[in-house]
C-alpha cells in the first residue's frame, strides 16, 4: 500500500460522465466531467437510453484523461471507486462495468460507493468534517435530510413525500418555456423577480422533517394555466421568484428546526439544488441568525452537481473501512440511506 492514498473514482450514475483521481479522499489531482445536456435537452429530461451510449463513448476516454492530468501511472494507485446507485441501471451499469475492468486488470481493490454519500462527502474536498453534522440533500431526484453521527453512518430524519426539490423546478421550467435542466434559469428570473404570487408552504408548520413539493408544482401550473385560459400576462420574474421563495422557505426552515433538535457542528448542503443562489444565500442568513456556532459547508458550484471527486472523497472512508466489492458487484438503482 502506497504511503500516499489514491483513489481512482468513477460516476455514471444519469447523465455526467465523470472520472477524478483523488488523494488521502481531500486533494482533487484531477476531475473530467463530461456533460450530455446538449444531447437531452431536446427531449426536455434525460433519455436513459441516449445517456448510456454516452457513457460508452466517453468512459474510456475520461479515464485516460483523469489520469493524464494528475499525472498518476496505474500502479500508483490505491483503489478504484465507482458508483453502484442510485441512478439509472444502464448508466451504472456502464460505470460499473469500466470500473470492474479496471480494478481487475490493474490488480486493485474496488470500492462500491452511494452516489448521495458522495454529494454529502464533496463538502470533505471544502474543509474536514466535524461529527456529528446534519446534511440537506437536494437534487433532481432527491431531497432529504440526513443525520451523521460518525463518519460513513447515514441516517434520514425527514425527506420528500413526493416530487423532489430538482424535479418540481424543471416541471415549473417546462411551463415557463426555459431549456431543461432549468434551475439555473428559474434562479436568474427569480433575482430579477418580487414574491408576488404567495404560493403555498407546504407542510412547514407540520411537526416532522419531511417535505412535499407536489402541491407547490400544482398551484403554479393551475395559476399559469387560469391567467392563459383568461389571455391575461404573467410576470415570469415574479412568478419564478414566488416559486423559489417557496422552495427555499420550506427548505431553510425545515433544515434549522433538524438542527435544532440534534447536536451537530456542521450542516453540509449537497446537490445539484446546492448551487443556487437564492438557497445558498437564505441558509447562510438563517444559520448566522439562528445557529452561529453551528458551520455550514456548501460545496463549490463545479461539485454540486454529479462528479467523480465527490465519489473519491468518500470512497476514502470506504477504504479505511476496508468496505470492498468483488467482480459481482451490480448497479442498485434504487440504493437508499436508513431511516431512523
Amino acid at each position: 500500500m502506497n504511503e500516499t492514498e489514491l483513489i481512482l473514482a468513477i460516476e455514471s450514475s444519469c447523465d455526467e460522465t465523470s472520472v477524478a483521481v483523488i488523494e488521502n479522499g481531500e486533494k482533487i489531482l484531477s476531475n473530467i466531467v463530461t456533460s450530455q445536456i446538449n444531447s437531452h435537452k431536446r427531449f426536455g429530461g434525460v433519455v436513459p437510453e441516449v445517456a448510456s451510449r454516452h457513457h460508452v463513448e466517453q468512459i474510456t476516454i475520461c479515464i485516460e484523461e483523469a489520469l493524464a492530468e494528475a499525472n498518476i501511472r496505474t500502479e500508483d494507485l490505491t483503489a478504484v471507486a465507482v458508483t453502484y446507485g442510485p441512478g439509472l441501471v444502464g448508466a451504472l451499469l456502464i460505470g460499473l462495468s469500466a470500473a470492474k475492468a479496471f480494478a481487475w486488470a490493474n490488480e486493485l481493490p474496488l470500492l462500491p460507493i452511494n452516489h448521495m454519500a458522495g454529494h454529502i462527502y464533496a463538502a470533505r474536498l471544502v474543509q474536514p468534517l466535524e461529527f456529528p453534522l446534519m446534511a440537506l440533500l437536494v437534487s433532481g431526484g432527491h431531497t432529504e435530510l440526513v443525520y451523521m453521527a460518525e463518519n460513513g453512518s447515514f441516517k434520514i430524519i425527514g425527506e420528500t413525500r413526493d416530487d423532489a426539490a430538482g424535479e418540481a423546478y424543471d416541471k415549473v421550467g417546462r411551463v415557463l418555456g426555459l431549456n431543461y435542466p432549468s434551475g439555473k434559469e428559474i434562479d436568474e428570473l427569480a433575482h430579477h423577480g418580487q414574491d408576488t404570487y404567495n404560493f403555498p408552504r407546504a407542510m412547514i408548520k407540520e411537526d416532522n422533517f419531511d417535505f412535499s413539493f407536489s402541491g407547490l408544482k400544482s398551484a403554479f401550473i393551475n395559476l399559469t394555466h387560469n391567467v392563459e385560459q383568461r389571455e391575461e400576462q404573467l410576470d415570469r420574474n415574479d412568478l419564478a421568484a414566488s416559486f423559489q421563495a417557496s422552495v427555499v422557505e420550506v427548505l431553510v426552515t425545515k433544515t434549522i428546526k433538524a438542527c435544532k433538535a440534534y447536536p451537530v457542528k456542521q450542516l453540509i448542503v449537497a446537490g445539484g439544488v446546492a448551487a443556487n443562489r437564492g438557497l445558498r444565500e437564505a441558509m447562510t442568513e438563517a444559520i448566522e441568525k439562528e445557529l452561529p456556532e453551528m458551520t455550514l459547508i456548501v460545496p463549490p458550484l463545479r461539485l454540486c452537481g454529479d462528479n467523480a471527486a465527490m465519489i473519491g472523497a468518500a470512497a476514502h472512508v470506504e477504504l479505511q473501512k476496508k468496505h470492498f466489492a468483488n467482480m459481482a458487484l451490480n448497479a442498485d438503482p434504487s440504493l437508499a440511506f436508513q431511516h431512523i
